[in-house]
C-alpha cells in the first residue's frame, strides 16, 4: 500500500505533467478574431505563416471563415523574429504585459502603433518586441556561488484549483505571494499567459523581504498618455514622388499614366501653396526593378523625407517599404492592391483597397441600401466577377436574403416571372463587361416598361446593380441606366458636371494644353487627390497625422478616402466605397455611407 507521502508525490507529478502539456499547447498558437474583409491569405501574411499551417489548426477554414469567429494561428520561428505575438486576455493590463515580458511600455507601443487605451481589450492581438534584458552571462562574468539555506522546509504550501477567470496575478494576491514566486514554483507556467480551468497550481511559501510602501499600479490610460510621443509640426513637408519615367523621352501607356499622375500631383501642391503650405517635392525615375530602387534609396536626401508616393511596380515595393519603416517615413502606394506589405508595415498607406476588404464593404453597404432585397443574378459565360459573386452569394445567404438565378439567354419571360411584389427586386449581372449589358439591358427594359403599365405593381421595386467599370459605359447606356434605376459601386468616381471636377478639368487643360486620358480611374485626378489629402494632413497635423487623418476634411475630385489600420502593428488600407445611383428622375447621385 502506498504511503501518504508517495501518493502526494504522485499527485504533484501528475499535476506538473498536466500543466506542462497545457503550457506547451498554449505556446503553440495564438488566437486571432476574424475581422470583416480578412481572408486566409491576408491573415497568413499578418503572422508570417502559411495558409496550410493555419488550416491544420483550424479544419474547414480553407472552405470558409466567418467574421467574429476565432482562428488558432501557429507560432513559428518565422513569425516571432524581433519578438512574438500575444492575445490580450480579460483583466490583463499594459503594465502587467510590460512586467511579464520584461519590455518597456514604450517598446510595446512602438511595436503596435494602432494600439490605444480605447482598443486595449481582451481578444486584441499585439506584437511583443524582444526583451532587452540580459539572459546569458557575458564571457567575463562568473556565476555567483549560491548560499546554503539555514533551514530546509517543504516548498509546497498547498495546491490551488484554478477557477474560471483567474489569472497568475489574482491567485498570487489571494495567497500573499509574488507573481515571481508563484511562477517559480510552477516552472511550466513561466511563459503561459492563460490558465486552464480546473488545472492545479503549486502555492509556495512567501519569502519575507523588507516591507515596501504599496505602489498603485498605473492604469492603461495613464501609461498611454505618459508614453505618447510629442507632436511636431512640419515647417516644410519633404515629399518624394518615385515613378517609372522613361529617360529617353519615349512614351508608353504606363509612362503616360505616370506623367498624368505627376501633373495632377503638381496641381495639388499649387492648391496647397495658395493656402500657405510649404512643400518641397523631390521627383525620381524609379525604373522597374528592385535593383534600381535600391540604388535610388542610397541618395542621402531620401532619409529626410516625410512622405514617399510610389512605386508603380510591385517588385519595388518591398525595398521601398523596408526603407520607409527603417527611417520612419510614410509610404503611400497609389496603384496596386495586390501587395501584402501593408499587413506588417505600419508606415504603409494603401490607396487601392485589397479586393477582399473592398468587396466586404460593398456587401455591407448593399445590405444597408436594400434591407428588403430579392437578388436576381443574371448569369453569363463570362467569369470576370466570379470572386465578387461568390462572396456576394455567401453574404446574402448569411443574411437570409432570397436569391433567384437566371441565365442571360432566358430573357424577358424569365425576368418577369422572377419578380416578387413584396421585395425590392435587384437584378445583378454576373459579368461587368459591356457585352453582358448589351445582352441584358433590352430584356430588362421591357420588364420595367411592362411593369409601368401594371398599376398594382409599378416599377419602384425594380433596380439594376453593377460594377465600377460601368462608369466608362455611361455614354452608351445612360438612358437605360436612368430607366432601370441603376446602382454601381466604386471607390473612384467623378461627375464632370459638378463644380469641383469642372474646375479641375479646366485647370488641367490650361496648365498642360491637353485633356486627361479617357480611362478609369483618371490618373490626373488620382494624383491630385492623393497629393492633396496626404500633404494637407501632414501640414495640419505634423507627426500626429496617423492619429488625426480620419478627421481630415477634403473634397476629393475622384478618390474616396477612409483609412483604417489592418491590425495593431500593420499599416492602413483605404476602405472607402460609395454607390453611384442613376434614378428614374434622371438624377445622378453619389451615395456616401459614412
Amino acid at each position: 500500500m502506498k504511503t501518504l507521502k508517495n501518493i502526494f508525490g504522485t499527485l504533484l507529478l501528475t499535476f506538473a505533467l498536466g500543466m506542462g502539456a497545457y503550457a506547451q499547447e498554449n505556446q503553440s498558437y495564438i488566437m486571432h478574431t476574424i475581422e470583416k474583409g480578412q481572408t486566409l491569405t491576408s491573415i497568413s501574411s499578418m503572422y508570417g505563416v502559411s495558409i496550410d499551417d493555419i488550416v491544420k489548426l483550424n479544419p474547414g477554414s480553407d472552405t470558409t471563415i466567418v467574421e467574429g469567429k476565432q482562428l488558432r494561428i501557429p507560432r513559428r520561428p518565422s513569425n516571432q523574429q524581433g519578438g512574438s505575438f500575444h492575445t490580450i486576455i480579460s483583466g490583463e493590463t499594459l503594465y502587467r504585459l510590460s512586467v511579464n515580458y520584461k519590455v518597456s511600455v514604450r517598446a510595446i507601443m512602438d511595436a503596435n502603433p494602432g494600439l490605444s487605451a480605447t482598443n486595449f481589450k481582451a481578444g486584441q492581438v499585439i506584437r511583443i518586441p524582444e526583451s532587452n534584458e540580459k539572459t546569458a552571462l557575458q564571457p567575463t562574468e562568473q556565476p555567483q556561488e549560491q548560499e546554503i539555506p539555514q533551514a530546509v522546509r517543504p516548498k509546497v504550501r498547498e495546491m490551488h484549483k484554478v477557477k474560471s477567470g483567474e489569472t497568475i496575478y489574482s491567485i498570487a494576491r489571494k495567497y500573499g505571494v509574488t507573481e515571481e514566486e508563484l511562477l517559480s514554483a510552477n516552472s511550466d507556467l513561466k511563459d503561459a499567459r492563460k490558465l486552464k480551468k480546473n488545472s492545479y497550481l503549486v502555492i509556495p511559501y512567501h519569502t519575507e523581504v523588507a516591507a515596501k510602501p504599496e505602489e498603485k499600479e498605473p492604469t492603461d490610460k495613464e501609461l498611454f498618455q505618459a508614453n505618447t510621443q510629442t507632436t511636431q509640426k512640419l515647417n516644410a513637408i519633404k515629399a518624394a514622388l518615385i515613378l517609372p519615367f522613361l529617360k529617353d523621352g519615349n512614351t508608353t501607356s504606363e509612362t503616360r499614366r505616370m506623367l498624368e499622375y505627376y501633373q495632377g500631383f503638381l496641381l495639388a501642391i499649387d492648391s496647397l501653396k495658395t493656402s500657405g503650405a510649404n512643400v518641397d517635392l523631390y521627383t525620381y525615375n524609379s525604373g522597374s526593378t528592385a535593383e534600381e530602387m535600391n540604388e535610388l534609396l542610397t541618395k542621402p536626401e531620401m532619409k529626410d523625407m516625410n512622405v514617399i508616393f510610389g512605386p508603380m511596380h510591385t517588385e519595388q515595393i518591398a525595398p521601398l517599404a523596408n526603407f520607409a519603416q527603417s527611417n520612419d517615413i510614410r509610404l503611400v502606394i497609389p496603384f496596386t492592391s495586390r501587395d501584402n506589405t501593408v499587413y506588417n508595415n505600419p508606415q504603409v498607406y494603401q490607396v487601392n483597397t485589397p479586393q477582399s476588404y473592398f468587396y466586404s464593404e460593398v456587401y455591407d453597404h448593399f445590405g444597408r441600401q436594400f434591407p428588403n432585397a430579392h437578388v436576381i443574378f443574371i448569369e453569363s459565360s463570362e467569369t470576370d466577377k466570379a470572386d465578387f459573386i461568390k462572396g456576394f452569394r455567401e453574404d446574402l445567404q448569411r443574411r437570409n436574403v432570397p436569391i433567384t438565378t437566371l441565365n442571360d439567354s432566358e430573357g424577358y419571360t424569365a425576368m418577369k416571372g422572377a419578380l416578387r411584389s413584396d421585395k425590392d427586386n435587384i437584378f445583378v449581372p454576373t459579368s461587368g463587361n459591356n457585352t453582358a449589358l448589351i445582352k441584358t439591358l433590352p430584356q430588362l427594359t421591357l420588364v420595367v416598361r411592362d411593369s409601368l403599365l401594371n398599376v398594382t405593381q409599378g416599377t419602384e421595386n425594380i433596380h439594376l446593380f453593377g460594377y465600377p467599370e460601368w462608369q466608362t459605359y455611361t455614354n452608351d447606356f445612360l438612358e437605360s441606366f436612368f430607366e432601370l434605376d441603376t446602382y454601381f459601386y466604386s471607390s473612384f468616381y467623378t461627375n464632370n458636371l459638378m463644380d469641383e471636377p469642372k474646375a479641375f478639368i479646366a485647370k488641367f487643360r490650361r496648365w498642360y494644353g491637353r485633356e486627361m486620358e479617357d480611362r478609369y480611374p483618371k490618373y490626373g485626378m488620382l494624383g491630385f487627390d492623393t497629393g492633396y489629402f496626404f500633404l494637407k494632413g501632414l501640414w495640419l497635423y505634423g507627426t500626429a497625422f496617423d492619429q488625426n487623418q480620419s478627421q481630415l476634411l477634403t473634397r476629393p475630385i475622384q478618390t474616396g478616402f477612409k483609412y483604417e489600420r489592418v491590425n495593431n502593428w500593420g499599416g492602413f488600407i483605404n476602405k472607402k466605397v460609395f454607390f453611384v445611383h442613376f434614378n428614374r428622375n434622371n438624377e445622378l447621385i453619389k451615395l456616401d455611407f459614412d
